[in-house]
């Protein structure tokens, strides 16, 4: 009983799919439970709501608005639809990513931008390399694998070397949904083609007009597409202390991914294997812990932030945060001098690069959006996210003359990790 699996694959055109990685067994069996349980006539109209409710942004007004009205207005607390020229164009970064940031990159990424946030890059990993070396938690075995998974980090900036070939896609002007749906198929129709095929370590996740970047535990390596280099994140008219407070800080969240609580699992060729010493997996839980509980208090609301949930990425801020800080010192050092403070900023460098980090979390959020973010966003609220790693670090503090109030934690209340 349950799903036919067999009949699957071969609707999909994989009738003898191989092995498969299944990285959530309980799920399968949750949902094959469920289609046991479960009459016939329910299971259908609960697919067909499915569809209804996945196509309802492509279909006609009245759908479209009430889609809107329930998803984004009642449980997010939107007040308007975007303006429909955004939606497509949402829509179709999502579903033609890499036709649309081929004129992007042409129009928006010169090469000098891709040659500064390699020299960045190039910093905060010497940075990283010199902490690993001298972290005093971690065992000397367990110190050359981390070493090791450092040295092998994969870097991508800007866009991919080679771009994704739609020719065989065939549009029709006269349906939107249809449209939609034939991209679909397209994207499904290359995954197929990927089973049981050599890992593509060229491919992108990202279309380089997302703003974001990441790394991906299972090729070891950190991506950063076109559109994070500019403003806010990185600005050629800003100074090193505002680029390194932002894009260094950026580059060095995605470097320590590789060795917060889930990408410490993987080993230097992203395979899931344990590389950790007892002592060292154990003390690396407690500090953890640290941060999940600090998390824990912090309120939105009047909820408190779940810290488990968001402790990879509050991992990540403070590791980024010191590395960064870390490589712009250096970089000082290296150039001889302190920049000078620029006429009518009145901040030293130092309060520079923090100012930069602190800039790139402003936000506009209702509260409904604001509350179902703590249930389902590992990244935490934008204010945890600039408190929380800025009140463990001693530099930040000395920036801004921090002895006391909500922003100081002494160092018996400190967290550091990386």
């Amino acid at each position: 009983g349950g799903l036919g699996w067999a009949q699957y694959f071969q609707a999909v055109g994989k009738a003898a799919p191989g092995d498969i990685v299944v990285d959530n067994p309980g799920y399968f069996v949750s949902m094959n439970k469920l289609l046991l349980d479960t009459d016939v006539k329910t299971l259908r109209a609960y697919l067909k709501w499915q569809t209804g409710n996945h196509l309802a942004a492509y279909l006609h007004e009245g759908i479209e608005h009430a889609d809107f009205e329930f998803f984004q207005k009642e449980l997010e607390g939107t007040s308007e639809m975007k303006p429909r020229w955004k939606r497509i164009m949402n829509q179709m970064n999502r579903l033609l990513g890499e036709a649309v940031g081929q004129l992007y990159v042409a129009k928006c990424f010169p090469p000098e931008s891709k040659e500064k946030c390699l020299e960045i890059v190039g910093a905060v990993k010497e940075v990283l390399r010199e902490r690993l070396g001298n972290v005093t938690w971690m065992s000397d075995a367990t110190r050359a694998q981390a070493l090791k998974k450092m040295s092998a980090f994969g870097v991508k900036i800007g866009y991919p070397d080679r771009w994704i070939d739609y020719s065989s896609l065939n549009l029709d002007p006269s349906s939107y949904c249809g449209n939609v749906r034939r991209c679909n198929a397209f994207e499904f129709a290359l995954a197929m083609k990927r089973v049981n095929t050599e890992v593509d370590r060229t491919r992108w996740l990202m279309a380089p007009q997302v703003v974001n970047a990441y790394y991906h535990p299972m090729l070891n390596e950190i991506v950063f597409p076109a559109a994070i280099l500019q403003y806010p994140f990185f600005d050629a008219r800003c100074d090193d202390a505002v680029n390194f407070g932002a894009m260094g800080v950026v580059v060095g969240h995605e470097m320590t991914h590789g060795f917060d609580d889930q990408g410490r699992k993987y080993d230097f060729e992203g395979n899931l294997r344990d590389w950790w010493g007892e002592e060292d997996a154990a003390e690396f839980t407690r500090r953890a812990g640290v941060i999940v509980e600090q998390a824990n208090e912090h309120l939105v609301h009047g909820k408190a932030v779940k810290g488990a949930l968001c402790q990879g990425e509050n991992i990540a801020d403070l590791g980024g945060l010191k590395l960064a800080f870390a490589a712009f010192q250096r970089l000082q050092k290296h150039k001889g001098e302190a920049e000078e403070v620029s006429e009518g900023e009145g901040f030293t460098p130092e309060q520079r690069f923090f100012l930069g980090y602190a800039q790139l979390w402003r936000q506009n959020i209702t509260k409904e959006r604001a509350l179902q973010l703590l249930t389902i966003d590992p990244h935490g609220p934008a204010d945890l996210r600039v408190n929380g790693p800025l009140s463990n670090m001693d530099e930040f503090h000395a920036a801004f003359g921090v002895t006391k109030g909500a922003m100081w934690r002494g160092k018996e209340t400190q967290v550091d990790i990386w």
